[in-house]
């Protein structure tokens, strides 16, 4: 097109990008300066005629893919637009290759002229020798800012991760951003009480599936629409259906997710750099974890044991609304594979007993056959055996504690402790001054390895004597705290009348059935409770406690 005069006239179309937006206006005032200054500039340029504005606030000028500058390039190819302005190149992008491949080879092809103000940039004007050396370098200057900006903000975020600030766009279903703090999280009522009802249910032995029915049928919304029915404007990938419904798969992770615990978890995925926008899953040790940077809806144990499920074959029968009592926590005591249950009809009854898995599979191990009644009744008996030895052990460690001898061997050990620990840093400076005796000829070298190995048998020797006067000190104390929380929880079923699965998966780690229908039950917190009665006994070698100590065979 021409004017009157015979000059060409432009289609133009105004571009503005800014990477941040500003949430008090519609428009950041950054856009809206670019645009008053594009206006004055093309107000002596009359052969220009602008055709349209586009405008990409938020995004960044790392790459192309931005709607504003696509639906322009949209406009360019289908011939209503052969003119594009901007502020300066930065505005344009600050991706050095791709910048300079539009500048250079596609806008030239499709006749397109391009101007960047505030750079002096007018490609119809054609190109001056100084064009060809300063527009690239110009291009690398910017794209050389934001990866210097990109590094910066990873930094910035790595520091926010480690010092357990949440960064992420929405709180994990259960929580809400805390009002005055958004890098804080709060328990959301509402929320917080599903979570508890999926743990519950699933250690009582209920699927996933059939805990995601279960909410479905109760009307309780899955946390993508739950998120949007509080207004927020939340996405996500694993959506299928337009109302998004709880699943298996949604249950499932609830289930596995440690922020339930009071644990943020953050640095999963990311990008290889400032110019690739796809995530990539990092390895599991580089992830951040931050414990207790939360309130816990969960407690651990409860966590712990429903992923130990998890990771066992648990899968519910047909006809059942749960697991059986024992499933994934029966196994064979010679090859460790799952006893497996089976029913058989005598007499018009059904009996029910286990069997080796492997024997029904390959008869590689004997059937190690025992009735499900006799496992139920073993284990029951067990149990109540096991938690009043332990009530019997807190009662000791408890009488323990109020001995007056108490102070007085740990005044004594602590000052054995001091010695020891004044031994050690007697060896450790004798070692350095070693070698400067060396170097200075006061010894020689044979003298001085002879002397150094000495030196260091005797600070090996103070440090195990170290661990030993330690040892003694925590034998006196006992456990104190918090450390035996784990006992209130077996304590809490001491006058049960029979078996459940929240039970059996709260305080059995596994069953063992050996040839001659032995059973070897193998409780949780096994371990704490050992060193408990290694502690008595240590103690009782001290001064002898006056009270019945429970031994291995009561256990």
């Amino acid at each position: 097109m021409e004017n009157l005069t015979g000059n060409k006239i432009f289609n133009a179309a105004i571009y503005v990008r800014l990477s941040k937006e500003d949430g008090d206006k519609v428009e950041s005032d950054s856009i809206v300066n670019q645009k008053d200054l594009i206006r004055d500039y093309l107000k002596g340029m009359p052969d220009i005629c602008v055709c349209s504005e586009r405008v990409d606030d938020g995004y960044s000028g790392v790459n192309f893919e931005r709607p504003d500058f696509q639906k322009m390039m949209e406009e360019v190819r289908a011939g209503k637009i052969n003119c594009i302005i901007v502020k300066d190149l930065s505005r344009f992008g600050r991706n050095f290759v791709e910048a300079g491949r539009y500048i250079d080879q596609i806008f030239p092809f499709l006749g397109v002229r391009f101007i960047a103000i505030n750079d002096g940039y007018d490609s119809f004007c054609g190109k001056s020798s100084s064009d060809k050396i300063l527009i690239p370098f110009k291009n690398l200057v910017n794209d050389a800012y934001c990866r210097d900006i990109s590094v910066k903000i990873r930094s910035q975020l790595e520091i926010k991760r480690k010092k357990g600030d949440f960064i992420g766009s929405f709180a994990v279903y259960g929580y809400l951003k805390a009002p005055s703090d958004r890098h804080r999280l709060m328990v959301d009522e509402y929320a917080s009480t599903v979570v508890q009802d999926i743990f519950k249910w699933k250690l009582q032995g209920i699927s996933q599936q059939r805990i995601a029915d279960r909410l479905n049928e109760m009307g309780i919304l899955s946390p993508m629409e739950y998120k949007r029915s509080c207004g927020m404007n939340y996405k996500s990938g694993f959506q299928t259906n337009p109302k998004a419904k709880w699943t298996a798969v949604s249950v499932g992770r609830i289930l596995r997710n440690e922020f339930y615990i009071g644990t943020l978890v953050q640095g999963k995925r990311s990008t290889p750099n400032h110019k690739i926008r796809t995530q990539i899953l990092k390895p599991q040790e580089d992830w951040i974890r931050v414990e207790d940077s939360h309130e816990a809806i969960i407690a651990p144990e409860d966590f712990r044991a429903v992923n130990r499920l998890l990771l066992r074959d648990t899968r519910v029968a047909p006809a059942e609304e749960t697991v059986y009592l024992f499933s994934g926590l029966i196994f064979c005591g010679d090859c460790r594979r799952n006893m497996v249950r089976n029913g058989v009809c005598q007499n018009g009854k059904t009996y029910i007993y286990y069997m080796c898995g492997s024997n029904r599979t390959s008869k590689e191990c004997t059937a190690h056959r025992i009735r499900e009644k006799t496992v139920e009744q073993a284990v029951f008996q067990s149990l109540k055996t096991h938690i009043e030895n332990i009530i019997n052990v807190e009662r000791i460690l408890h009488y323990i504690n109020t001995l007056p001898f108490q102070q007085n061997e740990v005044k004594k050990i602590d000052a054995q402790l001091v010695k020891n620990q004044g031994e050690i840093e007697r060896c450790n400076l004798l070692k350095a001054s070693l070698y400067e005796s060396m170097i200075s000829g006061v010894h020689s070298k044979a003298e001085y390895l002879e002397m150094k190995e000495m030196y260091e048998g005797r600070r090996k020797d103070a440090l195990v004597a170290e661990a030993r006067l330690q040892k003694e000190i925590d034998a006196i104390l006992g456990f104190q705290g918090d450390k035996c929380q784990w006992i209130e929880r077996f304590k809490q079923y001491r006058d049960i009348t029979e078996l459940t699965r929240v039970i059996v998966v709260t305080l059995i780690d596994k069953i063992l059935v050996h040839e001659g229908m032995r059973i070897d039950i193998h409780f949780k917190y096994q371990y704490d409770f050992d060193r408990m009665v290694e502690t008595i006994g240590n103690v009782n070698r001290i001064q002898p406690i006056p009270m019945l100590l429970p031994t291995r065979e009561a256990m």
